[in-house]
């Protein structure tokens, strides 16, 4: 995996393109470090995530039997142990396919880890199985995408939050999407997103030099490298239009465009300077 780092781009997504349509399911590509969704069976890097959202916010039942949303958890279940700890009376976890290991070996190292940290997690002495972890963690695991959204109460989370999965929201799923974000979300509640601009393959801006009618295809968006390339100040707008308010709190720069823009569709090089140097940046959305 060290060599594919000064693999050419094109040959990347060549290769992805080939692999994602193999019949094996996912685990099977985590297993040997291809399409891996995150680190979430690290404890360390599972509690540095949903700390940076947590502390960001701030809303009327913080430390009271708040309601949780966690978008894409990936490897993992963990966000909810740790939700538990951190006063969630139930947690909610929306993925599009079933990535989470169940091995209960995973949510132990993580109950662990926090009470190394002098947290007070709750017991997983008796649990045998992922449903009996869910159940102490007072978890829920959906992974039907925005499907799955739509089987959630109006008004009846307090918390959402995710980190690098906005950008993959299908583009002409997102302003659905938004829309029933919009309307899970307690009007007390916030959610925190962390949110890259800038392609899976190499981190710069090689996505933008595909037509939309070439990216927006099935075949490309199911090769599991696919980002809906919404940019910086769009994605402003649409939080707007949905209904929320947008408070950026980090925002990331590239000092130059990495991928020329005469290199770029017409879409995409008719933008701002501004815009198109955003690589990252994370939001409040009230």
């Amino acid at each position: 995996m060290r060599h594919m780092q000064n693999v050419p781009w094109q040959v990347k997504i060549a290769a992805k393109l080939v692999l994602a349509r193999l019949p094996f399911p996912y685990h099977f590509w985590e297993r040997i470090g291809l399409f891996k969704q995150g680190g979430m069976e690290r404890p360390e890097y599972a509690l540095r995530i949903f700390r940076r959202h947590y502390e960001a916010v701030s809303f009327p039942k913080k430390t009271d039997n708040f309601v949780g949303l966690e978008l894409g958890p990936g490897d993992s279940l963990c966000s909810a142990l740790i939700a538990r700890t951190f006063g969630a009376a139930r947690t909610i976890l929306v993925d599009v396919e079933p990535c989470a290991t169940t091995k209960v070996e995973v949510y132990r190292r993580m109950e662990t880890y926090l009470r190394q940290l002098g947290l007070h997690p709750p017991s997983l002495d008796h649990c045998s199985s992922m449903s009996d972890v869910s159940e102490a963690c007072g978890a829920q695991y959906l992974t039907g995408g925005i499907a799955s959204l739509r089987k959630i109460p109006s008004a009846s989370v307090d918390f959402v939050w995710s980190n690098a999965v906005l950008s993959y929201v299908r583009r002409s799923e997102f302003v659905p999407f938004l829309q029933e974000l919009r309307r899970i979300q307690h009007p007390d509640g916030v959610g925190s997103h962390g949110i890259p601009i800038k392609d899976i393959v190499g981190g710069k801006l090689n996505d933008l030099r595909f037509n939309p009618g070439v990216w927006e295809s099935s075949f490309m968006a199911k090769s599991r490298f696919y980002t809906n390339r919404l940019r910086y100040l769009e994605l402003l707008d649409l939080f707007r239009e949905a209904g929320f308010e947008p408070d950026v709190t980090r925002t990331l720069r590239w000092n130059t465009l990495p991928t020329p823009r005469r290199k770029m569709a017409k879409e995409f090089a008719s933008l701002s300077e501004e815009d198109l140097r955003v690589s990252e940046f994370d939001v409040l959305l009230h």
